[in-house]
């Protein structure tokens, strides 16, 4: 598979003010997909502008043509199955079928506490990861047959209609963000990508060498979880949202270290970079020139 460039565009301006120009400028560049985090708030951004996801797609997809958009990622943490299925048919069509899901067992962030009564503790890793496991092959059904009841452990449907299904077919797309065993079999099952932001225990203090070598090994067990249930791992996408690994930022320091860094990791077998907007006076502050320079170049440099 060839390498793509792909970006993420937070939802933090007014359509309006920014918001609307900035989709349309990514396809203007030629991006393969533009992602947008589908947090109830994020971080830095908590106590600033921050939009839903699912209405800003729609937006984007009514003022773009070509280029794919989908989320990085979708969770369990806020999000029901059924009504999200429902949303995401609609969206892919109106989209005209250019819409990825992009799925993770989610976090311990904000979007874990905002639907919790007072005084819960959020769930626990395990607990994120049982539910991801349920709601996961549940979305799947949801996506890709007509009606569908399910009695589970924490979701529950009775004869919930879906018609007339998704534009792509059978569904669209999952990108499954997973680095652990049981996220990875769900990736190997029902993922048409695989997402990894690399290994987070290495963000503060590892090196880009020690990074390479842990998306080494990430990328080796998605190949033992594909090669459990007799699947080829090479027919899977693999995407790496960056900014999270030691390089951090270097990446969008100039074209010269784009290619460097998208070197390395398409040698690893990554198919998918994806690379931040630049946000100001943020972890994602980068010169937009330089950026929308490796958006134009960078690939056709990579060769």
């Amino acid at each position: 598979m060839s390498l793509r460039l792909s970006t993420v565009i937070l939802p933090y301006r007014r359509w309006n003010e920014g918001g609307r120009a900035t989709w349309t400028r990514a396809e203007q560049l030629g991006f393969h997909t533009a992602y947008t985090y589908d947090h109830l708030s994020w971080r830095s951004f908590r106590d600033g502008p921050w939009f839903g996801a699912i209405p800003t797609l729609t937006a984007a997809a009514s003022v773009t043509d070509r280029m794919r958009l989908g989320t990085l990622v979708t969770s369990p943490n806020f999000r029901h199955p059924v009504t999200l299925a429902k949303e995401l048919i609609s969206l892919d069509d109106i989209s005209g079928g250019r819409i990825t899901l992009g799925i993770g067992a989610g976090g311990n962030g904000f979007d874990a506490t905002t639907l919790l009564p007072s005084g819960q503790e959020p769930w626990t890793p395990r607990e994120r990861a049982d539910r991801f496991a349920e709601f996961v092959p549940l979305l799947d059904r949801l996506l890709t047959e007509d009606a569908v009841s399910h009695d589970g452990t924490f979701y529950s449907a009775y004869e919930a209609r879906n018609i007339p299904g998704c534009v792509q077919r059978p569904r669209l797309p999952f990108a499954v963000a997973a680095t652990g065993p049981r996220g990875l079999k769900l990736a190997a099952r029902h993922g048409q990508a695989w997402v990894t932001t690399g290994d987070p225990k290495l963000y503060e203090n590892g090196t880009p060498e020690q990074s390479v070598q842990a998306l080494r090994g990430q990328l080796q067990k998605l190949s033992e979880a594909c090669e459990a249930i007799g699947r080829d791992v090479a027919g899977m996408e693999k995407i790496l949202l960056t900014g999270f690994t030691p390089d951090r930022s270097r990446p969008l320091e100039s074209v010269d270290a784009f290619v460097d860094f998208a070197g390395r990791h398409r040698e690893l077998g990554f198919t998918e970079i994806v690379l931040h907007w630049p946000i100001p006076d943020s972890d994602f502050a980068a010169d937009q020139e330089v950026f929308e320079e490796i958006a134009v170049k960078g690939l056709a440099q990579l060769g």
